[in-house]
């Protein structure tokens, strides 16, 4: 698998990012589709097998026990210095003050405890899950460049927010001489194009690293738009992400079930590849938890789309709210 530059950054990474949210103790969290750590570690070494070595998670995802399960996995299965491993801070770690969030104490205690946790002097990409409208920028940057003089994250990066804040957060930086952001993590694919208005042309024109979280939409992309999934109906999260728009989105997830059908592959090729085709896009994040995703994946770098086919699958698109951050 061809490796690229996250942005302007000199760090390389996989083609493909494995997400890693699948996997964790089912009992903790909320995620009752969670693949227990056996079931995991099968996707994540068939993921190195196929030549992906970028993996993004998180300390909040299955109450830390993400990261136990892919530090223990990477170790075993892949040399360190072989692999990119992603994780964020944000999200509530316990209960009581200080427990969530992108306070100095919160990131210097959660920097440390997702480091035992994963098994490692280090994380490659450092990224904060989410905006925190309580603290000020100033402190989160400043504490995110300590972390990285420390030598316990090599780069930071974002996830979903506003354009403004973004921008926000990068001039600060410059303004301070602090570490900058390298990558933005947002929620863009062919059912949420908002991205597109503000925030891909910023970080274009800033060298920013884009690696985009539900690329097939939830799978919303890949079967009939009357199917549903486990997951789909107990991802609550995942409900909040498309509302008043129901018709619009079943005519994109038609027109990728007609792509698909006249090239003779499943659907799931055809929406990423739509992604991948869009020359900000870095790395889409992807999660496997049956077999095929996997494979789907790795043939969607292969499938070439005309400029006929993509404008087919786009032309459905109607504007939607904010969503994933707001």
């Amino acid at each position: 698998m061809d490796s690229v530059r996250l942005g302007r950054s000199g760090l390389e990474v996989s083609r493909l990012c494995l997400g890693c949210m699948t996997y964790g103790t089912p009992e903790r969290g909320n995620h009752p589709w969670t693949l227990d750590e056996e079931q995991s570690r099968t996707f994540i070494k068939r993921a190195l097998e196929l030549g992906i070595t970028f993996f993004d998670t998180a300390n909040v995802y299955s109450d830390g026990t993400s990261e136990e399960i892919v530090g223990r996995a990477l170790s075993d299965f892949a040399r360190r210095e072989e692999v990119v491993i992603a994780t964020k801070v944000h999200g509530r770690m316990r209960p009581g003050a200080n427990g969530a969030g992108l306070s100095r104490l919160a990131i210097m205690t959660e920097i440390d405890n997702s480091l035992r946790r994963l098994g490692t002097d280090y994380v490659d990409l450092y990224q904060i899950h989410r905006w925190d409208y309580a603290t000020p920028i100033e402190e989160t940057l400043e504490a995110l460049h300590d972390v990285v003089k420390a030598g316990k994250a090599r780069y930071i990066g974002a996830s979903s927010m506003y354009a403004w804040q973004f921008a926000k957060a990068l001039y600060t930086a410059d303004l301070n001489g602090w570490t900058r952001f390298v990558s933005m993590q947002n929620y863009y694919n062919l059912l949420y194009r908002e991205e597109e208005r503000e925030m891909l042309r910023l970080c274009q024109a800033e060298g920013i690293g884009v690696i985009p979280w539900s690329p097939l939409a939830r799978g919303r992309l890949t079967r009939d738009w009357d199917e549903s999934s486990a997951r789909a109906e107990t991802d609550e999260f995942g409900k909040t992400l498309y509302a008043n728009t129901a018709e619009a989105d079943r005519k994109v997830v038609e027109r990728v079930a007609e792509v698909a059908s006249r090239r003779g592959v499943p659907r799931a090729q055809v929406a990423l590849a739509w992604l991948l085709h869009k020359p900000v896009v870095t790395a889409p994040i992807v999660g496997a938890s049956k077999p095929q995703h996997l494979e789907d994946a790795v043939a969607a770098l292969s499938l070439k789309l005309t400029s006929e086919e993509m404008a087919a699958l786009e032309e459905p698109y109607v504007p939607h709210a904010a969503a994933g951050f707001a």
